[in-house]
């Protein structure tokens, strides 16, 4: 097992740890948002069903005000006709039955007027208006409630009998106004923090209001989306009143409950928000951790192969001294050349490369050369590029023909020592598109990622460096592209490299 395949067996079983501890905490979390959400519910329904218990008390009450109504309405008629009887000059009735029901009469205010306003009789009126002598202004007005009664004094004369309601049905009814606007005002201010509205019995005109953020006055549109998801939400309590008829609550949960039930999802987001944080930071410092690693390796592996390579340099210099004559000279001093340039690729890494104008074309051919002399004969190389044009692209020559040794060497692998390795060079507006395929083994769809990581080879004795410094010399020194265009298992593979013109 190479070291990508542990490291990345270890990412599974650490993932799937990481997931069974935040699916528990999730889980435990949830449960106890549905506990709370549970006990809030409680609480909401015990609200609404002491409104709608104290809305039974209050239509009991207004019952037996209209009950009290009613016998205050027919004690005003029994009085109106006591006043009618004592006045009407042509009566053969007791007048004292008449008087001692109109002595009686102590709450009801009572006036008696002709018809240019002067007052005859006035009853139980407020101190204010007990001296008063003419039946006009603000006092005709708090009589306008119920229509006069007219008493027949002489065949000439008619006045008129104005009553109101009684100062002990005036103190009830404020009373029960008050009683009325309190129960409205505590519904809608409730200690359950309960988005409550009150509406008119069309449902749509709203009343009163509370434990809402209105946008604005007026906006009829938010009335009616709040009223519709209140609907969706609770049966709305309906109640009639005596004076202002039928009236319905309509309430929802509680915004604390609205917010807990979006917590776990809240709780999730933070957490995949950590983890990505964290993965990111982490794979900044690894990746930072191992370009430093292969900078200093790199470094001191050019550093060590440049003594020896100046030791071997010197004998040459000798070897030609001595036995001119000898035909291996030659063949030393190309493989010292390679052991040079081999040298300046490693002494590059870590370091930004200088890029220079070069022909692209007659980099590849020099390549092709280099490898064919030292491949078998079986393998072929074909180069496919436009004809009669030069591609000049800003490269480092040395590094850009390590990433096509580095491929073509893989290729080599991959075909096993029979079959074909093609170079393909095209032009795509302001890039140069560099296709490097082989007749090989194939890679698996899943493994197109994969092959540029360190450490990931299908070879038993491989390191798994050449694809990694690969993709580092084309992504990170000449900000081109590099990844696996296509392969199939068992008949071939293609590389392509994307670069720039300028």
């Amino acid at each position: 097992m190479n070291l990508y395949t542990r490291k990345k067996r270890w990412k599974i079983v650490l993932a799937f740890v990481a997931l069974i501890i935040i699916s528990v905490s999730i889980y435990y979390t949830n449960n106890l948002v549905n506990k709370f959400a549970d006990e809030e519910r409680v609480q909401v329904r015990m609200w609404a069903d002491a409104v709608e218990r104290r809305a039974s008390l209050m239509k009991y009450t207004e019952q037996f005000f209209s009950e009290v109504r009613e016998q205050e309405h027919m004690k005003v008629e029994l009085l109106a006709t006591a006043y009618r009887r004592l006045l009407d000059v042509s009566t053969t009735e007791d007048l004292n039955f008449i008087l001692e029901i109109i002595r009686a009469n102590t709450s009801i205010p009572v006036i008696v007027a002709d018809v240019e306003g002067n007052i005859s009789i006035l009853k139980n009126l407020d101190p204010a208006n007990r001296t008063a002598e003419k039946f006009e202004g603000a006092l005709k007005e708090s009589f306008s409630t119920y229509p006069p009664l007219p008493i027949k004094i002489s065949s000439n004369r008619t006045d008129w009998l104005y009553y109101r309601e009684s100062i002990i049905f005036s103190e009830l009814k404020r009373v029960l106004d008050d009683l009325v606007s309190s129960f409205l005002t505590d519904v809608a201010s409730n200690s359950s923090s309960v988005p409550v509205i009150v509406t008119d019995s069309t449902g749509k005109n709203v009343l009163q209001y509370g434990n809402l953020d209105v946008p604005a006055v007026g906006d009829s549109v938010f009335w009616q989306e709040q009223i519709a998801l209140m609907r969706s939400e609770n049966t709305p309590i309906e109640i009639t009143f005596l004076d202002q008829g039928k009236t319905y609550i309509f309430y929802k949960s509680s915004p604390l409950l609205m917010q807990m039930q979006f917590f776990p999802i809240m709780q999730i987001l933070i957490i995949a928000l950590f983890l990505l944080i964290a993965y990111l930071l982490f794979s900044y410092a690894r990746k930072s951790e191992q370009n430093q690693v292969w900078a200093g390796m790199a470094k001191e592996t050019a550093h060590q192969i440049g003594t020896p390579l100046s030791s071997l340099i010197a004998w040459i210099e000798l070897l030609k001294i001595s036995h001119d004559d000898f035909e291996g000279i030659p063949e030393m001093e190309k493989d010292i050349q390679r052991l040079e340039t081999i040298t300046e690729r490693f002494s590059k890494i870590g370091s930004t490369p200088v890029l220079e104008p070069s022909n692209l074309i007659i980099l590849l051919e020099e390549t092709i050369q280099y490898l064919r002399v030292r491949t078998s004969k079986k393998i072929t190389y074909e180069l496919i590029a436009p004809k009669n044009e030069q591609i000049l692209i800003p490269l480092n020559e040395s590094l850009f023909q390590w990433v096509i040794e580095n491929m073509c060497k893989n290729a080599i692998d991959a075909i096993e020592g029979h079959g074909k390795i093609q170079l393909s060079v095209k032009l795509e507006n302001e890039h140069v598109v560099l296709d490097v395929s082989d007749t090989g083994k194939g890679i698996p769809k899943s493994a197109f990622q994969s092959v540029f990581q360190p450490g990931f080879t299908s070879k038993k004795r491989g390191w798994g460096l050449g694809l990694s410094l690969a993709k580092r010399i084309i992504h990170d020194y000449h900000k081109g592209k590099i990844f696996v265009r296509s392969s199939i298992i068992n008949e071939g593979t293609t590389f392509r490299i994307i670069l720039r013109k300028s």
